[in-house]
């Protein structure tokens, strides 16, 4: 049985200064995928996550959506 599970964490610096949001995807227990909003983009921790991470990038409104997730923290 595979699961995709994406796992959405919030990092606080200097109280609410400055908010990092790091959403990371894990298929079948292993993390493939990671958006992180101090990089602006998703990037591949795997082979597997490499095409999802430039597909994803090319999502113009996906990404506008993506990064704003910071203000939800």
């Amino acid at each position: 049985r595979f699961l995709l599970h994406p796992k959405g964490e919030c990092h606080f610096h200097n109280g609410t200064q400055r908010v990092r949001l790091l959403v990371r995807y894990i298929y079948n227990r292993e993390e493939f995928l990671r958006f992180d909003s101090d990089v602006g983009e998703f990037r591949a921790v795997t082979e597997l996550g490499r095409p999802v991470a430039e597909y994803l990038n090319r999502q113009q409104d996906y990404m506008e959506q993506t990064r704003a997730g910071v203000d939800r923290c």
